[in-house]
């Protein structure tokens, strides 16, 4: 008989092989679980026993499942990983337990113990006084912070840049309740009002600079670790000094001015420098020359106090003869000072003879320099033309000459 007809005892093959096919009782696999582990179903082996008791020992068993796949679930979310870069601060209710490195690490799952993972290798930079987009990569001043008082009680507007880097996890996180950069940020602007607080303006915007950054730094790694907050300062540079913009054209006028004092400062020292050491020198030559005639007068009226004892002794043993030879000696001395002229006059005659010697014997030697070897002219001849040309057209005056 067909399988469809009616009164077929036969079962239809398609829903005998999607019976066969289909997914488990799960009573049946709580069953066979039980049985597996040898727990009893608590019946008689007649097939009696008390009602209901192997539902009971079912519900029992599933639940006992569910608590054990809880627990393993429960165990394994304690498996967790630790990036590289990264250290993870383990807490067991809330108090810190251990630090761990990179890899993969286990701990009791919560709610015992928690971790947090803090990357201490990441160097952060904050922005003090200023902020820049990133979209527009602008710089936009936050007056709030970049206006700072000097010492000489002048406003001027600093900009910071400080990087930093975690350098203890369990400090960050037990002592520091809101954002690192927030902590970072506010200590800085408080370090940096100190520094400038205690400089001038001219030094904070002229060669301060370099100076005030690495005091700043300094200052801040002190208030940061005063207050225990792990945080380490790599870096403090400062990007921008200078006059608040209401008074920047002042300013640059001051600037200019001091710049053509430091100028007018600078040709006034580099003349003192040119007439000083030549003034020095021409006093120290007329020093020298004064000394010089000194010891010339000394050692000339030392000779002269000599020369009148050697003379004295002479007078004293011959006086006449010394007498006609200091003489003598005088009027050398007279004569070779003054000028002398060769008259040669005959009485009767007209003709007069004048020949300057002085003047004669004084150009003859740049008569010498200027006359070619070769000239055959003689130097009296080019001295007194005149006198030559007449000795030579008047024989009497040759006569004479001779």
């Amino acid at each position: 008989m067909p399988w469809n007809q009616p009164g077929s005892d036969d079962k239809d093959p398609w829903n005998k092989r999607n019976t066969q096919q289909g997914p488990p009782d799960l009573d049946e696999l709580f069953r066979n679980l039980m049985k597996r582990f040898g727990v009893g179903t608590g019946g008689r082996k007649g097939g009696g026993g008390v009602p209901g008791g192997t539902g009971m020992l079912s519900g029992g068993t599933g639940l006992l499942v569910v608590v054990v796949l809880g627990l393993a679930v429960w165990i394994a979310s304690g498996f967790y990983t630790v990036k590289q870069g990264e250290t993870g601060v383990v807490l067991r209710f809330g108090k810190f337990t251990e630090t761990t490195d990179a890899g993969l690490r286990w701990h009791l799952p919560y709610p015992v113990e928690t971790v947090e993972n803090v990357n201490v290798q990441k160097v952060n930079t904050i922005e003090v006084g200023y902020r820049t987009s990133n979209s527009s990569n602008r710089t936009g001043a936050v007056p709030q912070e970049a206006l700072m008082l000097t010492k000489d009680e002048n406003i001027v507007d600093i900009h910071f840049a400080v990087q930093y880097d975690i350098k203890d996890p369990r400090k960050l996180l037990f002592n520091v309740a809101d954002e690192p950069s927030m902590v970072v940020r506010q200590a800085t602007e408080s370090a940096v009002r100190e520094v400038v607080g205690h400089s001038t303006m001219d030094f904070t915007l002229t060669e301060g600079r370099a100076e005030i950054a690495l005091q700043v730094r300094d200052l801040l790694q002190k208030i940061l670790d005063r207050y225990e907050t792990g945080v380490n300062v790599r870096s403090v540079e400062m990007q921008n000094a200078q006059p608040p913009e209401q008074v920047k054209g002042a300013f640059d006028d001051a600037v200019k001015a001091r710049e053509d004092e430091q100028q007018k400062k600078n040709l006034a020292e580099a003349y003192a420098n040119d007439r000083i050491p030549r003034a020095r020198g021409a006093a120290a030559r007329i020093k020298q020359e004064a000394e010089a005639y000194q010891a010339s007068v000394v050692a000339g009226a030392r000779g002269e106090t000599e020369r009148f004892l050697k003379v004295l002794a002479a007078y004293q043993k011959a006086p006449k003869i010394t007498r006609k030879r200091m003489y003598l000696d005088a009027m050398e001395s007279v004569m070779s000072n003054t000028p002398k002229l060769m008259i040669d006059e005959k009485k009767g005659s007209n003709t007069l003879l004048y020949l300057p010697l002085e003047k004669l014997m004084n150009s003859l030697p740049s008569i010498r320099s200027r006359q070619p070897a070769a000239d055959t002219v003689s130097s009296t001849d080019a001295v007194l033309p005149g006198l030559n040309r007449r000795t030579k057209a008047d024989p009497r005056n040759r006569m004479r000459t001779q």
